[in-house]
């Protein structure tokens, strides 16, 4: 198969420099049948490539006929409107992988999955649908989505079957009951992810409550903003869930976490997606659930993905790693994502039919394969003095083998991020005690949360930004809809500060912006003269106007109870495939690459050896 792939390549390659067109004469004729031309072409082409002529000619008319049914299909849609898509379907299916599709495109994306579901057997439930790079998403046209006419659907089941053959009623139940499981573990997974990223927006116990944190190469933690640190959480979070389902060979359900996780890092600034190596081992993960899957070919992205995830390598560990060993002092461990690199790019250019970039490629992995390799008698002296086998893998790699060094260097290692941890954990500490300082002072959470960013932590600073900032002082912890729904200010409090000094209008307007919290209402009143910001002024103006409401209104226990437990078993499940070691997504085998090495390679060198003979 990828033998053919490569054959077809470069005879696509050789009719776009000669300018031939296959579905014109004297290649097809009027009644769109093969012309005697071809054999002649095949000829040629089979001469240029020293194999077959027979085999060239066959693939030849292949692309002849798709050629001649692109053409009809731009006719057709050109006066239906009905598009043609080209659906790739699973790997399992051996034959047919390749069909078309026609369809309006006015169409949901949860009728599309229908018609394809129906057309080629699947169950509905049972499949997702990748375009243009993105899920399909069901509820939107497929205009709206960007879908075009001649796109390529790749068709992903949520869980492989082995019994594909077998239509009986049980196994069709079997096969919806795992499918909805699979969307609700998909469900819980998106919900888990957003409970951790959010818990890292406001501020949680460090000792009690689980929450994601984002820290740099060497584990201690990175001040990103506030309008980015969500959308980086979960795009770190949808990539290690991604990478679980991975290491469980589970690709189908992996790649649309791993596109969900891209999806969300294209929310954040390159320059922060410069100081991290997660954005180009993402797109390595994506290219690599791609040819596993079996659909390298058919998607036009890889090779993007693949120039994108070497240029933010040399941007995160600079020219020849030097930033790299700047911080960590070695880099034997990042070169197994190198080595992973080169391997993806020989496949994507034999593929294309680039067979010496191919070579050269797949020749730079195998030599940082046989760099790379560990003896396992070395990993097993490790384990003996109390190490993981990951921690020796990584350690090895990061001492060239050596198992005396790479045992003090584990050691070293766990003393250090000991340490950054307890460092980490008292800085959460006293991030949290400052808080709770500002909020005995009557600011709410997010305020003071607010005020202690841009204050880089200071309390000080922070004091003089919420009192410099009247815009931050009315920031409250409620739900947004509930911020306005105050009662009136209680006669007593106004009272107070009449008493004080402060115009009984001003007093009541104070109040009812800081809902009844006399000392904000009193500072705020001093700072700006006896009267409230005009910008306090119309919040007022909106709470009055809007009647309250009663803690009643709110759900019973038994929903929340309820709500809560899904929660914790949702949350549970992300940490469960979050790895405990920082360098996990370093730690490799390399069993997988070692065979596909060896594969790939087997087949450029069989062509050089067949020109060689001829």
């Amino acid at each position: 198969m990828a033998q053919k792939k490569y054959l077809q390549s470069k005879l696509t390659q050789f009719l776009r420099e000669d300018k031939i067109q296959l579905w014109k004469p004297p290649y097809t004729d009027e009644n769109k049948e093969v012309g005697l031309a071809l054999k002649d072409l095949a000829k040629k082409y089979s001469d240029k490539l020293e194999c077959c002529e027979n085999e060239v000619e066959e693939i030849m008319e292949e692309i002849r006929c798709k050629a001649v049914e692109r053409g009809t299909g731009n006719e057709h849609y050109k006066t239906t409107g009905i598009a043609t898509i080209e659906v790739f379907l699973p790997a399992r299916l051996k034959k047919d992988r390749k069909n078309l599709l026609e369809t309006h495109l006015h169409i949901t994306g949860r009728e599309l999955r229908s018609k394809i579901a129906e057309t080629f057997g699947f169950q509905e439930n049972y499949i997702k649908i990748v375009i243009n790079k993105k899920q399909l998403q069901l509820g939107e046209t497929l205009k709206e989505q960007g879908v075009t006419h001649n796109v390529k659907a790749m068709v992903l089941e949520l869980k492989q079957s082995e019994e594909d053959v077998r239509k009986n009623v049980q196994v069709e139940e079997e096969k919806r009951n795992e499918a909805k499981l699979e969307e609700k573990r998909i469900q819980r997974t998106k919900r888990g992810l957003e409970i951790l990223a959010e818990r890292a927006e406001m501020v949680v116990d460090p000792e009690a409550t689980p929450y994601l944190d984002i820290a740099n190469q060497t584990g201690r933690s990175i001040r990103i903003p506030p309008s980015e640190r969500k959308a980086l959480m979960l795009a770190m979070g949808y990539h290690e869930k991604g990478r679980a389902f991975l290491k469980r060979k589970e690709h189908g359900i992996a790649l649309p976490c791993l596109l969900d996780a891209d999806r969300y890092f294209c929310e954040c600034c390159t320059e922060l997606l410069d100081t991290v190596d997660n954005y180009a081992v993402l797109q390595l993960d994506i290219v690599w659930c791609y040819f596993r899957l079996g659909q390298l070919e058919c998607l036009d992205d890889a090779e993007k993905k693949l120039k994108l995830a070497q240029e933010c390598f040399r941007k995160c560990y600079g020219e020849n790693h030097q930033r790299l060993l700047h911080i960590k002092g070695n880099c034997g461990k990042e070169k197994v994502l190198f080595l992973r690199l080169y391997l993806l790019q020989g496949i994507r250019n034999y593929h294309s039919g680039n067979g010496e970039e191919a070579y050269e490629n797949l020749n730079k992995a195998r030599q940082l394969f046989k760099e790379l390799y560990i003896d396992p008698s070395k990993v097993h002296n490790l384990m003996q003095l109390g190490f993981s086998a990951q921690e020796a893998r990584l350690g090895l790699r990061a001492c060239d083998g050596n198992v005396d060094h790479a045992a003090v260097h584990i050691a070293n290692r766990r003393e250090e991020l000991d340490q950054i941890k307890k460092e980490e954990r008292e800085k959460k500490k006293r991030r949290l005690e400052n808080i709770n300082h500002l909020k005995g002072m009557g600011y709410s959470m997010r305020a003071a949360r607010q005020a202690l960013h841009q204050a880089a932590g200071n309390l000080e600073e922070a004091l003089k930004i919420l009192l410099h900032n009247p815009q931050l002082w009315w920031l409250n912890d409620s739900a947004p809809e509930s911020n306005n729904r105050q009662q009136s200010p209680s006669q007593e409090k106004i009272d107070q500060l009449v008493y004080m000094g402060f115009d009984a209008v001003a007093a009541k307007a104070a109040l009812r912006v800081f809902r009844d919290n006399v000392q904000l209402a009193a500072q705020t009143l001093v700072h700006n003269g006896g009267r409230l910001p005009p910008d306090l002024q119309l919040s007022a103006e909106d709470s009055s106007s809007t009647p309250s409401t009663s803690p009643s209104d709110s759900a019973g226990t038994s929903s929340a109870s309820t709500d809560e437990d899904m929660e914790t078993e949702a949350v549970n499940e992300i940490l469960e495939d979050i790895p405990e070691h920082e360098e996990d997504y370093l730690d490799s085998t390399l069993e997988d690459e070692e065979i596909i090495i060896a594969e790939y390679l087997s087949y450029v060198e069989n062509i050089k050896s067949a020109a060689k003979k001829n």
